[in-house]
């Protein structure tokens, strides 16, 4: 069995990615730069350009420091080719969708991957917390979808989290997984439930940040620095949550405090706050910190 995997995996040449902004980009690159052709699209073939032009932008910096040369850079980027919508996915054998973490607009979209695209193909979700069993029974090949959660930004970030959904065969989850292996990456496999196993660790920490800082227990600063030399963090709680998006962040946590029904997920007002005046992160350079166009943090948003 184990060698007719690998024979099935070595099949897989061509990877959809579903979505060309930060995530979406950063997946076609690591799919590219393992050698897999992709189509990167987005809602415009331009908007799909844009994305490729980042990538082309972030290997640039790499062959600057000497860590890449210049015939990989246009070898990478020459296996990624912008198109526009899923039409374009006719001759993919996975496709991975990175929209934005929205149940309504996922639907939409992996619906229409599912009628383009071969009855072999496999069609996964990078969503960190929507539920793939949902996601599957809205598609006719519901065996042949699965969660695929790279972790951001992708090509640094070494984790996958896979998440099998009711519906998920044990030949897709194997086929998934080893594809994720030859991508470089580690693989993790978590049950269908809300956050499934980061984010469920994850948004709760951010969260009972934003309490502490809302009861003025310390500063953003403070904060950061107590979880990175404290607890070997990396990155500090609102560090990361600028990075990945206050509103993913709050949805996440919304929708935890909603199928859990425990007022321990219920998020503070300090987070409902930021998001609803618009200030989400790095992406609109204002969250809990100030950043230029650049993402480089300029100081305290607030306070």
């Amino acid at each position: 069995m184990s060698t007719e995997l690998d024979e099935k995996v070595g099949t897989f040449q061509v990877i959809g990615v579903l979505g060309a902004g930060q995530m979406g980009g950063g997946i076609a690159q690591v799919a590219a730069g393992s050698g897999y052709e992709v189509r990167l699209s987005d809602v415009s073939l331009e908007l799909a350009t844009k994305g490729k032009d980042k990538v082309g932008a972030v290997l640039a910096k790499q062959v600057e420091k000497g860590k890449m040369s210049t015939d990989m850079r246009e070898s990478l980027l020459a296996r990624i080719t912008p198109v526009e919508g899923p039409a374009s996915f006719s001759g993919c054998d996975l496709v991975v969708e990175a929209a934005t973490e929205n149940f309504d607009v996922k639907v939409k979209l992996l619906r229409q991957c599912d009628e383009v695209m071969p009855p072999h193909a496999i069609l996964a979700s990078n969503t960190s917390s929507i539920s793939i069993t949902k996601l599957a029974a809205a598609t006719k090949r519901a065996e042949h979808v699965i969660g695929m959660h790279f972790m951001n930004p992708p090509p640094l970030m070494k984790l996958i989290e896979i998440v099998r959904g009711v519906q998920t065969s044990s030949e897709t989850y194997e086929l998934v997984s080893r594809i994720a292996q030859r991508m470089g990456k580690t693989v993790i496999t978590s049950k269908d439930m809300p956050g499934f196993l980061v984010n469920r660790i994850l948004i709760p920490l951010i969260n009972e940040a934003c309490f502490a800082l809302q009861e003025g227990l310390g500063t953003p600063e403070d904060i950061d620095t107590g979880a990175k030399l404290g607890l070997n963090h990396p990155m500090g709680p609102f560090e990361l949550a600028d990075l990945i998006g206050l509103d993913t962040v709050l949805y996440i946590a919304e929708t935890f405090h909603r199928d859990f029904g425990d007022d321990k997920y219920r998020p503070s007002t300090m987070l409902r706050n930021l998001v609803a005046a618009g200030w989400y992160g790095r992406k609109t350079r204002r969250g809990f910190y100030l950043y230029d166009e650049k993402g480089t943090r300029l100081g305290r948003s607030f306070g």
